[in-house]
């Protein structure tokens, strides 16, 4: 999924952008945020348990509409992958809709469909994930079609092998075909030159065609094991009436791997600053763009990932933005300019600033004002003023999410598939209130060098030097 559904949420604790455009971006912290007045106000009664097979289970009570959404968390997304493998983890999301032993190829979304529900899918660096949004009155049924799936997938060449002439489609039309999606694959791989969230999550095509069923099943049977999943629930629910049905649907699922610690490869301190270059003549709108390594939420020392944010939103977050201010406002060279900090991850994320130029300003152009605002920022600070705004901002994001009950939802799963706790999302309001100007521009300093980033630069065909 692309940065824009990402910003729909708060850019915080739980800002899960998807590399490459195949799942669901959903962040920010939930709740206990301070008012304007600086009171504060209560989040939702959220409830958490355990079944005796390990699944986790959170509630999270919304009665304002008789909605549920029911989904299931995977601790395993594309970065936990076997060397040569790459793109099995999306291609088993794919495999999960082909039917099971007892439920035939079909049924299940039929059944959704037939009640007017929603469902769909998604996959991670991180995580892969289910869900449905229906009636209350469906849920126990949601949860005994989805536990099904969890133990008794059923898998053949027949269906195996013509699902991944559809992932392979799906590749060459969202990135093959798209050079803007190329050159983010690429700057992403040149950030990453150790770590695994180098790859694509869709996959390299060289590997995705050479996947088999032996890899989906193989997969499938080390993660997709209750103890090693979350099941969400949030609506007009209760948790014992969830707890009651939990153990009646996934309470039967035997716990039959131990997928173990996630170890990935760790990517070492940077030493150079790279630049990816494309030209295409399918370009018609050149752009520019900084991506910086830099912690996440599950890797920084505490209070950084909490300033990163912050930093996020005085650089680049809004209208009111450094760059888009210099940029779009004032010197109008770029039809649009920001800048964003994807914190959540389990491992070192992203930082990134970019730009669009007007027509007739060059990307060079566009590198030297760019480069003009962040010197600017690293030599004289931020202002009291741009932190408090940014806190503002954030704390605004946290209140707008508790709108949607399927919002909600992806926070929680999401940061809890990345090592936070319920405490955390709970908390992270209090700690961004605390965030301060030299906070900000500690983590400015630290981490906003050229030798931490690549540039990428994509240009029309007809100005490829």
């Amino acid at each position: 999924m692309s940065h824009k559904l990402r910003r729909a949420f708060s850019r915080s604790l739980a800002s899960v952008l998807v590399v490459a455009g195949f799942a669901f971006a959903s962040q920010g912290p939930a709740f206990g945020e301070q008012a304007k007045a600086g009171e504060e106000s209560k989040g939702p009664e959220t409830t958490s348990f355990t079944l005796k097979n390990g699944l986790q289970v959170v509630v999270i009570p919304d009665r304002r509409a008789p909605v549920v959404t029911h989904m299931i968390w995977y601790r395993v997304g594309s970065a936990d992958e076997k060397p040569g493998k790459s793109g099995i983890a999306h291609y088993l999301e794919h495999l999960m809709f082909k039917g099971t032993k007892t439920v035939p190829a079909g049924v299940f979304s039929a059944k959704v469909a037939e009640i007017g529900g929603q469902e769909n899918a998604f996959t991670s660096t991180d995580y892969t994930g289910y869900y449905q949004k229906v009636s209350p009155q469906a849920l126990e049924e949601m949860m005994r079609l989805e536990a099904d799936r969890m133990s008794n997938l059923v898998l053949t060449d027949e269906t195996v092998l013509p699902e991944r002439d559809v992932i392979q489609e799906e590749r060459r039309s969202r990135t093959d075909n798209n050079p803007g999606s190329q050159l983010g694959e690429a700057v992403q791989a040149a950030l990453y030159q150790n770590h695994p969230y180098g790859i694509p999550v869709i996959g390299w095509q060289h590997e995705v065609q050479a996947l088999t069923k032996e890899d989906a099943i193989e997969f499938y049977n080390k993660y997709y094991t209750p103890n090693n999943a979350v099941l969400v629930v949030a609506g007009d629910v209760s948790a014992d009436s969830v707890k009651e049905m939990a153990e009646k649907t996934y309470g039967k699922v035997a716990r039959r791997a131990e997928p173990g610690l996630r170890r990935r490869p760790q990517e070492p301190e940077p030493k150079a600053a790279r630049t990816v270059s494309l030209s295409d003549p399918r370009v018609t709108s050149a752009s520019w763009q900084r991506t910086f390594l830099v912690p996440s939420y599950t890797t920084a020392k505490p209070g950084e990932a909490e300033a990163l944010d912050i930093l996020g939103e005085i650089l680049g977050g809004s209208s009111t933005s450094r760059l888009y201010k210099q940029l779009v406002k004032s010197a109008k060279l770029a039809a649009s300019a920001g800048g964003y900090y994807q914190g959540s991850a389990l491992d070192d994320t992203r930082f990134m600033v970019y730009a669009t130029p007007r027509q007739g300003v060059t990307l060079e152009q566009i590198e030297v004002e760019i480069d003009k605002v962040i010197t600017e920022l690293l030599t004289n600070g931020v202002s009291e003023k741009e932190v408090a705004r940014g806190i503002n901002r954030q704390l605004k994001s946290v209140i707008f999410s508790r709108d949607s009950q399927s919002t909600l939802a992806r926070i929680y799963g999401a940061s809890l598939m990345v090592g936070e706790t319920i405490e955390d999302i709970e908390q992270w309001p209090s700690r961004i209130s605390k965030v301060t100007v030299k906070d900000v521009n500690a983590v400015a300093r630290k981490y906003l060098k050229k030798i931490r980033s690549v540039t990428g630069y994509l240009r029309p065909e007809k100005n490829r030097s």
